[in-house]
């Protein structure tokens, strides 16, 4: 009930958390978690969480193979996945409980149309083809937003400042370590990779799908649902932790509001996109070591 009232107020990050709580008491009743992991799977979706979403369909169908909301939920994470082929096949899975689905017969025919055309929602546009020549439509959606792109440096070129020099970024780009990469949705908005550094503890967290209109706070209230194992003094809390961008050029760091949502970090005058995947950098509040990490840098706080 907590998990509804948090997904009507659009408050989704909040919302998997009360469903997962949820789900951690083990009640023992298949149908009600069949729901909660349903529930959760759509907060996920709206969150661009799309395979965390397509996983708790799955279980869901597993333990009610009849429900139909899951079954929609992973045709829908399938389409925005670009899994055209398992999309049809969730969809036929439905219509053979309910051949009138409304849903499921719409979704049917546009998986059909996007295997045939090759293309994503009608308009797969990736990196590779924003940053070359002719891709107009795909400049003109970064130019509308006010969203500066840098060209990965060739090998001989690279630097890394002395700030991420521990962190080791070497082939950790969107392409090449998960496939992943910025894709306009069915709504004409652009979902993004975007990395998450903790230089404190040398770990990443990468989301896959960031919906650029998803404020970070709810991504990080699903990402610290729990603990991480490498939290061991218990620090990282949604509410107690400090987002920062670093202007490499300048030697700067710019504070980041987790109540922003992604598209109004990126068009910050100072954010540049760097290889396709936008990265923020993660700090508990007032931690010794983000003192030391600050230190001879321009800080720009909130």
């Amino acid at each position: 009930n907590e998990g509804n009232e948090y997904f009507k107020e659009k408050d989704y990050g909040r919302a998997v958390a009360a469903y997962s709580e949820g789900l951690r008491r083990r009640c023992g009743d298949a149908e009600l978690d069949a729901v909660l992991l349903t529930n959760r799977g759509a907060a996920h979706f709206h969150l661009g969480n799309y395979r965390s979403a397509l996983n708790d369909a799955t279980q869901a169908k597993k333990l009610k193979p009849t429900h139909l909301k899951a079954i929609i939920r992973g045709a829908l994470c399938h389409l925005e996945l670009k899994n055209f082929s398992e999309a049809i096949a969730w969809c036929e899975e439905g219509l053979e409980i309910d051949s009138k689905e409304k849903k499921l017969v719409e979704m049917r025919a546009k998986a059909d149309k996007l295997k045939l055309e090759g293309t994503f929602l009608g308009t797969q546009t990736d990196f590779s083809t924003l940053c070359q020549g002719g891709a107009v439509m795909g400049t003109d959606l970064l130019r509308q937003r006010n969203i500066k792109l840098v060209a990965e440096p060739s090998d001989e070129e690279e630097e890394v400042s002395e700030g991420l020099a521990e962190i080791s970024l070497d082939g950790f780009h969107s392409d090449s370590a998960t496939g992943a990469k910025v894709h306009l949705d069915a709504d004409g908005s652009l979902n993004w990779p975007v990395l998450f550094l903790y230089p404190e503890h040398e770990q990443t967290d990468f989301t896959v799908a960031f919906h650029e209109n998803s404020r970070f706070i709810d991504h990080l209230m699903v990402m610290f649902a729990e603990l991480p194992p490498w939290d061991l003094e218990k620090k990282y809390l949604p509410n107690n932790l400090e987002l920062y961008f670093e202007d490499e050029e300048r030697e700067e760091m710019y504070e980041v509001n987790p109540e922003h949502t992604l598209l109004q970090v990126l068009q910050h005058e100072r954010y540049f996109v760097k290889a396709g995947t936008p990265t923020v950098l993660v700090f508990a509040k007032r931690s010794p070591f983000s003192k030391k990490y600050f230190s001879g840098k321009k800080v720009h706080r909130l």
